[in-house]
C-alpha cells in the first residue's frame, strides 16, 4: 500500500509545482505587459504576440539609445575617430597621450567651431589654434576644455567677421588641418 500512495502523493506534487510555475510565468507576462507601451484598442493579444511585441518594443530602445548617443557624441564633438594605422579607435593611448591629435572643425555661416582631441604631450595645439584663428581675423567666442584621463578635449567657438566667411573659413580650416598634421608628423 506505501509504495501505491507515494507514486499518488509525487504525482500531486508534480502538479502542484507545475501549478505555481504556470501562476508564476502568468505573474511575469502580466508585469511585462505592463511596462509596453499599449495602443488604445481594447483588442485581447495572445501571449506570444504580446512576447513579440516587447520583442520589438526592447529593440526599438536599443536603437533610438544608440542613435541618441551618436547625437550626443556628435554635439559634444566626442565623435570616435578611427586611426588610419590599425582600425583601433582614437582613444587608444600609447604612452600616456594620443597616437595622434584629431581635429574637427565646423562651419555654420559666419561661426566656426574647432574641436580639438589631444593627448596629454600635445597641450599646446590649443594656444596654437586660438592663436592661429585671431591671426586670420577670427572673434574668440568661447575656448574651453576637459581632460578625461589622459585625453583632452578642446573646443573654440569663433566667428569670422568677413564679407566672405566661407573663403576664410576654408582657409582657417587648411591651416589648422596642416598644423595638425606637423604635430602628428613630428611627435610634438
Amino acid at each position: 500500500m506505501d509504495q501505491q500512495q507515494y507514486p499518488r502523493s509525487s504525482r500531486t506534487d508534480r502538479k502542484t509545482i507545475e501549478k505555481n510555475r504556470r501562476n508564476q510565468m502568468k505573474v511575469l507576462y502580466s508585469e511585462l505587459n505592463s511596462l509596453l507601451p499599449h495602443q488604445r484598442s481594447r483588442v485581447v493579444t495572445s501571449l506570444p504576440d504580446q512576447i513579440d511585441e516587447a520583442v520589438n518594443y526592447i529593440k526599438k530602445l536599443q536603437t533610438n539609445l544608440e542613435r541618441l548617443k551618436q547625437k550626443k557624441d556628435r554635439q559634444t564633438g566626442v565623435e570616435r575617430i578611427i586611426n588610419d594605422n590599425n582600425g583601433a579607435y582614437g582613444s587608444g593611448l600609447h604612452g600616456g597621450r594620443l597616437r595622434s591629435p584629431q581635429i574637427e572643425i565646423r562651419e555654420m555661416g559666419s561661426a566656426l567651431d574647432v574641436v580639438l582631441i589631444t593627448g596629454l604631450d600635445f597641450q599646446f595645439m590649443f594656444e596654437g589654434s586660438i592663436r592661429m584663428l585671431i591671426q586670420e581675423g577670427a572673434d574668440i567666442v568661447n575656448a574651453s576644455f576637459s581632460v578625461v584621463e589622459n585625453t583632452i578635449f578642446h573646443s573654440i567657438h569663433s566667428k569670422i567677421n568677413d564679407c566672405a566667411p566661407g573663403t576664410v573659413a576654408a582657409r582657417i580650416s587648411e591651416r589648422l588641418r596642416k598644423f595638425v598634421n606637423e604635430a602628428n608628423a613630428t611627435g610634438f
